[in-house]
């Protein structure tokens, strides 16, 4: 059965479109990996219906706020941006699902916080997800998801969760669209040849024009890109302060960030989500924080090496640019660690540790080798494998080859909807009735509960298929602690130190 999720976001000029484009991603992932997806948003302004509009996934839209919400005391800091008490948004988001009935439900929104949490998941009996990097109220949640970087996100949330959730936090999990896994990474250059500005898309306090002023009172006169979008309060005075300057070139709604911010050698931008997008293309940019929650981004990518940051005010905004525009090696450093912090694929890993229970078995064909070839050639692979070395290409294609033909081997592949996780192999004794298990995972999504998932359904498979099984076994190095949990879990009784079985039901 496919597994349903629900995504419960709002976009608005208060709010910006952060929440609502990451989510997005996250739903594209979602979709990818097998999962029907259902956005359920609130008609607060025309900002996120204009984000919306492109019938990739089922929406279900609120009523608008009939009058301006005066927040009650108790209410979470950022209550206003919800437009109606939290209570009420509650009982309209269950109903809204009722019939539906999703699995997961991912809340994305600051309004919102542990009682309503609570009263959705205990109403439509799903598990919940939560989008967070505030830490500023209580959150009731199974699992909880902070892409920015954090010394410790325990600590962060110390004293905010009712319960203890499932951890999906840091930059490894940064929700960046799927085309930031493949997109052409930035090509450093010593000197600044031309600058690009995006502050998101409302552009808070109209933040892009004062960063074009910026580029100039620091000395800069090359080509300035600015990019914003239809959904800008203040588009007007940026069009004028683009037209005035003579050497800036206004792009709106642009479909592809990630070749915007590859082309240019110097990016000033947000501490949004946007930041992290900067950061896997590995563009070095001067990062302003000029609302709160992005201080602790900001400060983080400083202290990483990652990025310079900057106040929203022009002097010092002026100082930054500068900075890096006279330091190349700087901006070198920058590009390099910047890259090693994000790498593309976190909305993938989100998506699969949601969906990881529906993980299916396919027989794998020889098209599948190229695929598997960075996996099993992967330090973290091989490792513990009992021929740890390096295989050429052509090595390993014949390898699978062979081991397609043989009658006393399976070779297996996991994937979820789309997406190809990893593989597994049986090799039979003569009778057929016991079979050696190996398994490995496309690195990427290790950490991930995968194993047990593929273990588990690699004894449905065994048992459906084969004619007369018994037990399935594995030798697993002592050393392999991962290995051994995700073995334990599927139901394998350690015999010894590294002997592994599992007796099958007849």
């Amino acid at each position: 059965m496919v597994m349903r999720v629900a995504i419960r976001v709002d976009a608005s000029a208060a709010i910006g479109t952060g929440h609502l484009k990451r989510c997005l991603s996250l739903a594209q992932a979602l979709s990818e990996s097998g999962a029907e997806i259902r956005f359920v948003c609130r008609h607060i302004d025309t900002v996120a219906a204009r984000l919306m509009n492109m019938g990739a996934h089922a929406e279900h839209w609120l009523p608008a706020p009939a009058e301006a919400l005066t927040p009650q005391p108790d209410a979470p800091p950022h209550a206003a941006w919800s437009g109606v008490p939290q209570a009420q948004d509650a009982t309209e988001t269950t109903l809204a699902l009722s019939e539906w009935r999703p699995d997961w439900l991912v809340v994305d929104h600051y309004s919102f916080d542990a009682r309503w949490h609570r009263a959705v998941r205990d109403a439509l009996g799903c598990r919940m997800l939560v989008i967070d990097d505030t830490a500023d109220r209580a959150l009731d949640a199974d699992a909880l998801l902070d892409h920015n970087w954090a010394p410790d996100h325990r600590v962060k949330y110390a004293g905010r969760l009712t319960r203890e959730p499932w951890w999906l936090c840091g930059p490894r999990f940064a929700l960046l669209s799927a085309a930031y896994r493949h997109a052409p990474r930035y090509r450093f250059h010593d000197p600044v040849r031309s600058a690009g500005v995006f502050m998101g898309g409302t552009d808070p306090g109209g933040i892009s024009g004062r960063a074009l002023a910026a580029c100039r009172s620091a000395g800069f006169s090359g080509l300035v890109e600015v990019v914003s979008t239809s959904a800008n309060p203040h588009l007007h005075a940026l069009r004028e302060a683009c037209a005035l300057d003579g050497r800036a070139a206004l792009t709106l709604d642009h479909p592809d960030l990630a070749t915007f911010f590859a082309r240019h050698d110097l990016q000033i931008g947000a501490g949004g989500g946007a930041a992290w997008e900067r950061c896997c293309i590995g563009a070095p940019s001067v990062v302003v924080a000029f609302v709160d929650n992005q201080n602790a981004v900001v400060k983080a990518l400083g202290s990483l090496g990652a990025a310079v940051g900057s106040s929203p005010d022009a002097l010092h905004l002026s100082n930054s640019v500068r900075a890096l525009i006279e330091k190349p090696e700087l901006r070198r450093n920058m590009t390099a660690l910047s890259r090693e912090i994000v790498d593309g694929y976190g909305t993938l890993r989100v998506a699969i540790a949601l969906l990881g229970s529906k993980v299916l078995l396919t027989p794998a064909k020889q098209s599948d080798a190229k695929i598997a070839f960075p996996w099993r050639n992967s330090a973290i692979t091989r490792r513990f494998f009992r021929d740890p070395r390096t295989l050429t290409l052509i090595e390993h294609m014949t390898w699978w080859r062979q081991t397609l033909s043989r009658s006393d081997r399976n070779l297996l592949i996991a994937r979820l909807g789309r997406v190809k996780v990893g593989v597994l192999r049986l090799d039979w004794d003569a009778e057929r009735q016991q079979a050696e298990v190996s398994i490995y995972l496309d690195p990427n999504y290790a950490g991930l509960g995968l194993g047990k998932h593929m273990l588990r359904q690699l004894s449905l498979w065994v048992q459906a298929l084969a004619s007369d099984p018994k037990r399935l076994v594995a030798e697993i190095h002592p050393d392999n602690l991962a290995s051994r949990r995700a073995f334990e879990s599927a139901g394998y009784r350690r015999l010894d130190d590294r002997h592994w079985r599992l007796e099958l039901a007849i």
